[in-house]
């Protein structure tokens, strides 16, 4: 496994302070949010000082009943091999569902779901993974999410999960510590069984982020500084193994360079604490070591083709996963409904639970599409937000987020939401701009000319 050392999570907001952050030996960019054809100078000039750069992808959905789409695929490609990436890594989540497999309606969920932990999930899971290999250049590494909703009648537990998975596909894991402790505080899942759990050897990395608690329920914010327990459970994680690298993860809520800087020193020294007593564990185990009787086979879990048959929760899995993918399909399908469309929260989830993420959703949502279309905050005022969470109420987002901005202006524009005779100007100027029946002109005169007229109009 290539070592990768101390990294950090590089965004457009704080490029200019990663390049004069001192120990940064990597970094990592979500995939999407970067053009094969233009690279940020940032992330070029970074490429050209030997920083490794790898790309994350969001929106693959590998946890997903469909089979990966060939397009997704080909993108994520492309970014590892002009980034000269030597990995890349996605979720185990599902991002989609309905479709032509469920035949329902196709819902975008615009955020990382978690799947259930049964047979089924890990039947579609491993091929769905196995796809995704053979269309990558490079190793691919999969990452546990944060969950804030349990699936009924699950078969696993994360860790065994988790080995399953990469022993029967041989895909590298990136065990993101923090979302072990959501994981903790909301589903009341043990992380240090998780730890014991999973297969250490094919780790290829680690993330460490911060969160927050409301209501008894911690969410995965990546906005606010990396909280004691995080730490603690990397520096366990890092008594078992050391990790081949460790990366510290910033979406939003950025603070000074200072502070990103003092939080990788902790995130070190919480790496420090772990290895010294990796050290110790490892001095008491040959003081005390005893020679395994001769053909006792002492393994911690089987592997090889004994290990694929059975895996470690003890039961065969399928041969094939047709029959799987549609059973899925449907439980996907019916959970994303009720999230993002309104229908009946499905059989044996916690209802308010539901609620909270479909809250959590809308609220992404909304964030999102104001920084895809950053005018229509501009336009709308304070009124903004509202607007949206009413609109995402019994509007679930079916195409990407720049389509959902357009969607939601058309649905302000035809309902005769915005009251403002000026904001609705603006608004429909803004709409047409995007997707009017003919383009508007490009000449540099026009656009003059209509911006002129919008400031105008303000007065």
């Amino acid at each position: 496994m290539e070592r990768l050392g101390t990294g950090i999570g590089w965004r457009p907001e704080i490029a200019d302070a990663v390049e004069r952050m001192p120990g940064i030996d990597w970094v990592e960019a979500v995939a999407e949010n970067v053009c094969p054809g233009h690279l940020p100078d940032s992330l070029r000039r970074l490429r050209e000082r030997g920083v490794t750069v790898v790309p994350h992808g969001v929106s693959l959905g590998l946890g997903g009943a469909d089979r990966p789409d060939a397009g997704r695929l080909t993108a994520l490609a492309e970014r590892a091999e002009v980034l000269g990436s030597p990995l890349v890594t996605e979720h185990i989540a599902f991002v989609r569902a309905g479709g032509p497999l469920t035949a329902s309606p196709h819902l975008e969920a615009g955020h990382l779901l978690p799947v259930p932990r049964t047979r089924d999930a890990l039947d579609v899971l491993c091929e769905n993974v196995r796809i995704a290999q053979d269309a990558l250049p490079v190793p691919l590494a999969v990452e546990n999410i944060a969950a804030l909703v349990c699936w009924p009648g699950e078969e696993m537990t994360e860790g065994q999960f988790l080995y399953d998975l990469a022993d029967r596909t041989g895909v590298r894991l990136l065990i993101d510590v923090a979302n072990l402790h959501t994981n903790h505080v909301n589903r009341g899942e043990d992380p240090a069984k998780a730890l014991a759990e999973l297969p250490l050897e094919a780790i290829a990395y680690v993330h460490v982020a911060g969160g927050f608690e409301r209501d008894g329920v911690w969410h995965d914010s990546h906005a606010h500084p990396v909280p004691r327990p995080v730490l603690d459970i990397l520096t366990d994680l890092a008594s078992r193994v050391s990790p081949p690298g460790v990366l510290l993860e910033r979406d939003e809520n950025f603070p000074a360079p200072a502070e990103l800087e003092a939080e990788l020193t902790t995130i070190r020294r919480a790496l420090q604490a772990g290895a010294v007593e990796r050290v110790k564990t490892q001095l008491r185990e040959r003081r005390t070591e005893q020679p395994a009787p001769a053909g006792s086979g002492a393994h911690r879990h089987e592997t090889g083709a004994a290990g694929a048959t059975r895996g470690v929760s003890g039961l065969p899995h399928h041969e094939g996963a047709g029959e799987a993918r549609q059973r899925l399909g449907l439980e996907q399908a019916a959970l994303l409904s009720a999230l993002v469309a309104g229908t009946p929260v499905p059989e044996g989830f916690d209802r308010v639970r539901v609620g909270v993420q479909a809250r959590a959703l809308a609220a992404k949502r909304a964030d999102v599409v104001a920084k895809v279309a950053p005018e229509l905050p501009v336009i709308l005022g304070d009124g903004y937000r509202t607007a949206f969470l009413g609109y995402a109420q019994t509007r679930p987002m079916t195409a990407g987020y720049r389509r959902d901005a357009l969607t939601f202006a058309e649905h302000l524009l035809s309902a005769g939401l915005t009251g403002d005779p000026r904001a609705r100007r603006e608004l429909r100027e803004w709409w047409l701009e995007r997707s009017g029946p003919a383009p508007r002109s490009r000449r540099p005169g026009h656009r003059l000319a209509r911006a002129t007229r919008r400031v105008l109009l303000r007065r």
